[in-house]
Order: structure tokens, then sequence, then C-alpha cells
């Protein structure tokens, strides 16, 4: 009896509690390892997370400005499509489901199941089958509540956000007493040049990058927004500072307690340091390290959610993925089209070739999206956006994310080159069945399914456009 369509739920505290909850994860306690190993040194790995910081701070205002000028949602997906047209956007949305967002949640999910068993099996690995198994679980529980209800998973994500700040802070607290009585022996001779391996840097970027990664999560869900115009500039420039500030100070906590040696040989960093720094919290830090990485997956299925929404809205994917439960109002086929590819890469998925996997797309996309914004920039100069950043800071991101991109086909030419190959095999599947008419027969066959699946979901198209 109601109109059927996405509400306004989102407002500034829970936009907030979106990029926070996104971002701090599983990133900065996995992802040490990785910028330490491909840096080469303490103070390398410590200049590498404040240039991703910043980086990422570059991106988020080009978001901010692109969020601001295209009024829809769908984040990389709608951007790359309103500026560069729908082949590219079709090969993103291609990598997107077919890697990177599945390999994404693979990984989060594996960190999860991690640090959940690592109190039941310190000092001892928990076994590798019991891992995939509880990260299984936490994904499925995620996938269910965004099914159920947007105010609910709105709800705990800002809970969750607060969890992800408090785990932090009893990381950051014991490491700065520590500094501050004078243990900097582990600093000592940080910036050894014979250590740094420079053709692993992108590797090391790539790393940093990911526990960075969701500063764009508010693009995903812009039509959602309460004052966008407003809230998307205010919620990114201070969720993007605390995060910055967070894991600097993490990183310094990490390196005062433990070694190089510590954190290259440990496959949960943060518990390793709580074993090393308050033992007394070494069955507290690991669950709320998981209860990060839960709130991760939960960010990470709202916003994925919605692009495959405004795709298909937008006719680049079946039609079923642009409809809304008609009694929970949740984008329901689309919430749930992501699990299959999800558990097959955490049943055969390491944590660390995922992440390389991955990151070559994402990054890369991410790059069209700001050389987009340049375009859309110069194709609509009449246009007056509320909010808008100097011209340097989208042209600086974009080539820095393409020059990583390209520098990391001789660092890991093995995964870079499987996710350039998933990429490109989207155009035959473009020109197909996007560029090409289905013929009649095919056509209503695809309907015939379309419909049946239509009134088992119990799900309509949306009535009215919010954009």
């Amino acid at each position: 009896e109601e109109a059927i369509f996405l509400r306004k739920k989102i407002t500034l505290l829970r936009a907030f509690s979106l990029l926070i909850g996104s971002m701090v994860g599983s990133g900065i306690f996995i992802s040490p390892k990785g910028v330490l190993k491909n840096s080469g040194s303490v103070g390398f790995s410590l200049v590498v997370w404040f240039a991703c910081g910043l980086l990422s701070m570059f991106g988020a205002l080009c978001y901010a400005e692109l969020g601001t000028r295209i009024t829809k949602s769908g984040g990389h997906y709608i951007y790359i499509l309103e500026t560069l047209g729908p082949l590219p956007s079709f090969l993103f949305l291609w990598a997107e489901f077919f890697a990177i967002r599945p390999a994404n949640s693979a990984v989060v999910s594996l960190a999860f199941g991690r640090y959940m068993l690592e109190p039941f099996f310190a000092p001892c690995a928990a076994p590798v089958p019991a891992v995939k198994l509880v990260s299984l679980l936490g994904y499925y529980m995620v996938l269910t509540l965004n099914s159920w209800s947007v105010t609910w998973s709105a709800r705990l994500q800002t809970a969750l956000s607060i969890v992800k700040l408090l785990a932090l802070a009893l990381i950051i607290v014991p490491g700065m007493m520590l500094l501050a009585q004078g243990h900097t022996e582990n600093f000592q001779d940080a910036f050894d040049r014979e250590s740094l391996i420079w053709d692993k840097l992108p590797l090391a970027f790539y790393a940093g990058m990911f526990a960075y990664s969701g500063w764009f999560q508010t693009s995903f869900v812009r039509e959602e927004l309460v004052r966008p115009e407003r809230n998307i500039p205010l919620a990114v420039i201070v969720s993007v500072i605390t995060v910055i500030v967070g894991y600097m100070l993490t990183n310094v906590s990490y390196y005062t307690v433990l070694g190089t040696q510590d954190v290259l040989a440990s496959p949960a960093v943060a518990v390793s340091f709580v074993q090393r720094a308050f033992k007394s919290l070494i069955s507290v830090v690991p669950v709320l390290v998981a209860l990060s990485c839960f709130g991760t997956m939960n960010g990470g299925i709202f916003t994925f959610s919605r692009t495959l929404f405004v795709a298909s809205r937008e006719g680049q994917w079946p039609p079923l993925f642009s409809m809304i439960h008609i009694r929970r109002h949740t984008p329901l086929p689309a919430v749930m089209l992501m699990f299959p590819l999800v558990t097959a890469m955490v049943c055969i998925g390491d944590i660390y070739h995922l992440m390389n996997f991955f990151s070559f797309s994402r990054w890369l996309f991410i790059g069209l999206a700001t050389l987009g914004l340049i375009v859309h920039r110069h194709r609509h100069p009449e246009l007056r956006s509320p909010f808008k950043v100097p011209l340097f800071i989208p042209i600086s991101f974009t080539i820095v994310c393409l020059f990583t991109v390209a520098m990391s086909f001789y660092s890991d030419p093995v995964n870079i080159s499987i996710g350039c190959t998933m990429v490109l095999s989207g155009f035959p599947v473009y020109y197909l069945i996007i560029h090409r008419q289905m013929s009649s027969r095919c056509r209503s066959l695809f309907y015939y399914l379309t419909h049946k699946l239509q009134l088992l979901l119990e799900v309509v198209q949306q009535e009215i456009k919010t954009y």
C-alpha cells in the first residue's frame, strides 16, 4: 500500500560510522606485516602508512566532489559511467563482481575467523578448516542482517565503529606508555637504505591502501543520505583524519613492543602485541579485532549491494537486482548475489595472495573514476558544485594510482596478470550481451525466469527515483 523505494535513513552520524566502520577493519591488524615485508624497514613502513593516508584523503576529497556533482548512488560504477561511458563502467562492474569484491570480502572474513578463534588455540595457530568455517558463518550472519533491515544494519555499523576505536585505543595506549618510558630500541636505524626493496614498494602501498580502503563508501549510498551535499564532505574529512592519526599511532605501538622479526613472523600482529604488552587482555583484544572485521563485512555488503542495484537500474545488470523487498525495503536480490563467490574464495584463498589479486583492479578503476572527475569538470564547466577541490588533487591522485598499478606488474606478475585477465574478459561479454540486443526467444525466457524469481523473493521495482 506504500511506495517501494530505498529510504533516506543515513544521517551524518551513520555516514561517519559507515566510513570508520569500513576503514578500520582487518587492514590495520593484518596489513602491518605486508607493509613492513615489502618496504624493508620500520621507518620506510611508517612513511608508507602516512603516504597511504594522505593518498586516501586525496581520493576521498575527489569522491566527495563527485558525490555532490553526480546525485546517484553506485560509487565507482556510476562515476565511471557518467564521466567515461558505458564500456569502462561495465568492465569495472565485471571485475568488481567476479574479482574485487568477493576477494576483498574473503580477506576480511578470513581475518574475522582467525581473530575470533585465536584465544581458544593460543599459543598455537588455529586450524585452517576451523578458521574458514567461522569466517563463513560470520559472513552469512551479516548477509542475513542486510537482507532483513537497512535500519538495523546502520545501527550495527554505528555500534561496531565504537568497538573499532576501542580496539585501536587498547593497542595505542600501552605502546605509547612504553615509548614514553624510553623503549626506543626497535627504532634504531629505522631508515636502513640497504633493506629498502624498491620493486616491492607497490605491494607495500597495496597493503597500506587496503587498510585505508573504505573512504569511498558513502558514494555507494548517496541516494539514502540525509543532506548529502553537506554530509558527504564533512563525514569524509573527519573520518579520514581520524583514521590516519589512529593508524600511525597504532603502528608506532606495534614497533615499540614488537621487533621487525616478530611482526613478520606473526600471523596475527595484534594478538602478538597483546601477548607481549598486555597479557591480562589476551582474550579480549582478538574478539574486539574480530568484531572490527565483522563491521567491515557489514559495510561492504551494505554498499556493494547498492552498486548492483544501480547497475541493474542503468541496464547493465539483470533487472531482478534493481528490485526491493515489498516489506523490508532492502535490495534483497543484490544483497544475496555475492555469497557463492565469497564462499568459494574463503574456501580456497590465502589472505595475502587475495589482497594482491584484487588490489590491481580496485586501484585501476579508482584511478579512472578520479580521471572522470577531471573529464567531467572539462565537459561541464557550467556546473557549480557545492564542494570543489583544487585540480592538482585529482590529477596527482590519478597519476599515483595508475603508476602504482603499472609498477605492480613488475612486483607480482602472476596475481596481477590474473586480475588484468579478469578485467579484459569483460570485453566480449559487453559486446555480446550489453552492446548487442538479445534475440526475442532469449529475451522471453530471461523475463520469464526473472518474473518467477521476483514472485519467490517478494520483490518489486523501485516506484520512485530519489535522486
